[in-house]
C-alpha cells in the first residue's frame, strides 16, 4: 500500500498545481466584428471595447484581473500611419503622459526606450514603472510600430516585476 501512496502522491501533486497554474492565452485584440489585427498574449479573459479618438484612429481596451493582478490593453490603430519610429515614439511618450493623468499615477520611475519587439528594428518600445494615488504598482510597456501604438500594464498592490508580467508585457503581435 505505501508504494501506491509513494506513486500516486506526487501525480496528485503534480495535477493540484498544473490545475491551477496560469495558462498563456493568445488574444485578438477586437471588438465584434472589428479587428484591429493585432494579438496578445494574456492570462485572463481580455473583452475589448472600441472608441474613436478625435482624428478618427480606432481605440481598443480591456482590462481583466487574474492573482490580484490587473492586465489592461490599449491598442490605438491610427488613421494614418506616422512618417518615422521618431515621431512614433514621441507621440507614444504624450500618450503615456496622458494616461498617467487618466490613471491617477502620483509616481514614475521616468521613459525607458530603446526596446524592440522582439528584435524587430521596425518597433519601438518603452517601458516605465508607475505608483498611483492608492498605492497600487504599474508596470507599463509601450509599443509602436508607426501605425499602432499599443500600452500594455499591469497593476497590483503587490509588486509587479515578475517574469510572468514581462511575458505578458512583451506579448504583443503586430500584424504583419
Amino acid at each position: 500500500m505505501n508504494r501506491i501512496a509513494i506513486v500516486l502522491l506526487p501525480l496528485i501533486l503534480i495535477f493540484f498545481f498544473s490545475a491551477h497554474a496560469q495558462m498563456l492565452k493568445k488574444t485578438a485584440i477586437r471588438d465584434g466584428n472589428n479587428e484591429s489585427g493585432c494579438f496578445i498574449y494574456g492570462y485572463c479573459d481580455f473583452k475589448f471595447q472600441t472608441s474613436f479618438s478625435e482624428d478618427s484612429s480606432t481605440i481598443y481596451m480591456a482590462e481583466c484581473t487574474a492573482d490580484s493582478l490587473t492586465y489592461g490593453a490599449i491598442c490605438v490603430k491610427l488613421k494614418d500611419a506616422l512618417p518615422t519610429l521618431d515621431d512614433a515614439e514621441n507621440i507614444t511618450i504624450s500618450y503615456l503622459d496622458y494616461l498617467k493623468t487618466s490613471f491617477s499615477i502620483s509616481k514614475s520611475t521616468g521613459y525607458g526606450k530603446g526596446h524592440t519587439l522582439r528584435n524587430n528594428e521596425n518597433t519601438r518600445g518603452i517601458l516605465d514603472f508607475w505608483e498611483d494615488d492608492k498605492q497600487n504598482n504599474w508596470k507599463v510597456k509601450a509599443w509602436t510600430n508607426k501605425k499602432y501604438i499599443v500600452v500594455l500594464y499591469a497593476s497590483s498592490a503587490k509588486d509587479v516585476s515578475t517574469p510572468k508580467i514581462d511575458v505578458y508585457l512583451n506579448g504583443l503581435v503586430f500584424p504583419d
